[in-house]
């Protein structure tokens, strides 16, 4: 993909008439789009100019409007330039979805900074390796025992050299401080009495007041502005490098795909975690890009987000796929009104047909699936709003984005269309490449093209459909067996609320696959009669070795299904059992 100071788009563009979704891309939306290159903390720039007033953030009922926050947020770039941040200094976000977390990611950015985001359920031994890998130089955190006293362990260890610590009660509205102080007060943390205090700034001692931040000059598409970590195609958390322009294009490019939607007239439902790059990019970035409101959840909880949307009429709301299951299931769903939803976007895990088609059906919002990782800041490919919808499909490629799909032995070959391949994309989103690990850098691309580890289809109408993950592949007597297969035949069944396959050894096919399901509240299905149905649309190779029911299945902190656990599970079983 071509980069300049100017514009980044297609680099393709004199034979993009062999591309096969070009036939079929949505109407009013520009395959061939080119993006400005800019600053990412533009986004907030220009939102402030045009909506000043309006209301930018609402956290639990306490709203912030454009203004207000970018004042906040020159405010706080300055007094991070004052206390040593400077061009590439590496400052990490430990924080829950809130205000805070905005403030600060664009502060970062406009200091010159480089915003590192942690999973705020990391134990210290994780955080540990992150800030030494990144070489995070300040931590910004809230005072809440939970996330403060892992950062304290943290200077305690000598792993971080300073934190700043911001008031989650000042926050709040009024009424809701003074009752989170007098019945959750234990939960409040008191770093001015730390032995850390040295190392530690109080948000509300910043030195805010002086002159004006020192806009630094950038090349966006040359210059970090986050890394995000991932476990990437190999399992070892490696940093991301995301430019300016990756980051700032890719939001860019998920407005570019929903035209319909105004500016300055959205609500954006926020209940996915920010540190997280979807959220990061499709709730943060977009709605900040779109001059929207963003209604904040600090972390999901079905019954609250219900309530929650039913008051406050979110327009957008982002999610992954169990976070519409858990709303499908709700038992009192039918008390809530979810009309106000326009535009869903589904990402982080394949989507059910049948989940989808549900929640389209009870909300008459459009629900579609897109596609991405963190390497490509995340969106890479999206279902149309509008025309065909095709069973598991993770749709084409958004504005100025080439997906090829590469040969599984020799990933330098393209495969004739119709043939399952390995996904490789080429775009303005797609990052610099692993943070101080060349190998793995040149690994992952192959030319400009970033090798994604998933195997999919392109039919005739340029629409992708994933087949799995290259090493999620279970080979059973020499089949290939694909774990999304069985699950979606699972997923027909009316009792199945969520279910999850994996490899397990087997002594005369080598692996098999194995469900695990959770059924719906008001599911009594029997392994023998899911089994049965399940006969009618999979082939004998492909039919469980063995079905497990549990009340709950394990999920990421985005609410992704897990494998993980399962197979760690199955394959302690099998070392027992050879014992």
């Amino acid at each position: 993909m071509s980069q300049n100071d100017q514009t980044i788009g297609s680099s393709n563009s004199a034979g993009s008439a062999n591309y096969a979704w070009l036939s079929s891309y949505p109407e009013g939306v520009n395959w061939d789009e080119t993006y400005s290159s800019a600053p990412l903390y533009e986004l907030l720039d220009k939102s402030v100019e045009r909506f000043p007033k309006h209301v930018c953030t609402n956290f639990l009922g306490r709203t912030m409007t454009y203004s207000e926050i970018g004042d906040q947020v020159n405010a706080i770039a300055g007094a991070l330039q004052r206390i040593g941040v400077t061009r590439g200094t590496k400052v990490g976000m430990f924080l829950p979805n809130c205000p805070t977390f905005i403030i600060y990611y664009f502060a970062i950015l406009k200091a010159g900074g480089v915003v590192v985001n942690y999973n705020p359920l990391y134990t210290v031994e994780e955080l540990s390796f992150q800030v030494k890998d990144s070489e995070t130089k300040i931590m910004i955190t809230l005072d809440l025992k939970v996330l403060f006293e892992k950062v304290e362990k943290l200077l305690e260890n000598g792993v971080l050299e300073r934190a700043i610590v911001a008031s989650f009660t000042s926050l709040l509205p009024g009424a809701k401080a003074t009752l989170f102080k007098l019945f959750k007060g234990k939960e409040i943390a008191h770093p001015e009495r730390s032995a850390q205090k040295s190392k530690i700034i109080l948000a509300a001692d910043l030195p805010i007041e002086g002159e004006a931040y020192k806009p630094v000059d950038i090349d966006p598409a040359k210059e970090i502005a986050v890394l995000q970590y991932t476990g990437g195609t190999t399992g070892t958390p490696k940093g991301a490098m995301l430019t300016h322009s990756n980051v700032r294009i890719n939001a860019l490019q998920v407005i570019s795909w929903a035209p319909e939607l105004l500016d300055g007239e959205e609500r954006v439902f926020g209940a996915l975690p920010f540190f997280h790059v979807f959220a990061m990019s499709v709730v943060m970035n977009y709605g900040v890009a779109k001059g929207a409101e963003i209604i904040i959840m600090p972390r999901f909880v079905v019954d609250d987000a219900l309530k929650l949307i039913h008051k406050t009429k979110p327009t957008v709301m982002p999610g992954v796929p169990t976070l519409f299951n858990a709303m499908l299931n709700h038992p009192k769903l039918k008390k809530f009104n979810l009309s106000s939803l326009k535009f869903c976007l589904s990402g982080g895990a394949p989507l059910p047909l049948e989940v989808k088609e549900n929640f389209e059906r009870l909300t008459g919002c459009k629900v579609v699936e897109g596609y991405g990782l963190s390497e490509t800041s995340p969106v890479a490919t999206c279902n149309p709003l509008h025309g065909k919808v095709k069973k598991g499909s993770i749709g084409m490629p958004v504005p100025a984005t080439v997906v090829s799909l590469r040969d599984l032995d020799d990933p330098t070959k393209e495969v004739p269309q119709g043939e399952k391949g390995e996904i490789c994309i080429k775009g303005p989103q797609v990052m610099l490449g692993y943070w101080q690990r060349p190998k793995e850098t040149a690994d992952v691309f192959v030319g400009d093209f970033l090798r994604t580890g998933d195997v999919a289809r392109m039919d005739e109408d340029g629409m992708f459909t994933i087949e799995d993950r290259i090493k999620d592949l279970i080979i059973c007597s020499g089949y290939n067996v694909y774990p999304r297969r069985i699950e979606e035949a699972c997923y027909t069944h009316p009792d199945v609320e969520e279910v999850t396959v994996i490899g397990i050894k087997d002594e005369y096919r080598g692996e098999a696959p194995k469900a695990f399901v959770k059924l719906k509240v008001s599911g009594s299905t029997t392994a023998d009669e899911l089994m049965a149905h399940l006969a009618k649309s999979l082939s004998k190779i492909e039919l469980p070795a063995a079905i497990e029911f549990r009340d709950e299945l394990p999920k990421t902190m985005i609410g992704k299904l897990s494998k993980k656990e399962l197979k760690a599970e199955e394959e302690a079983k099998a070392k027992a059992a050879s014992a």
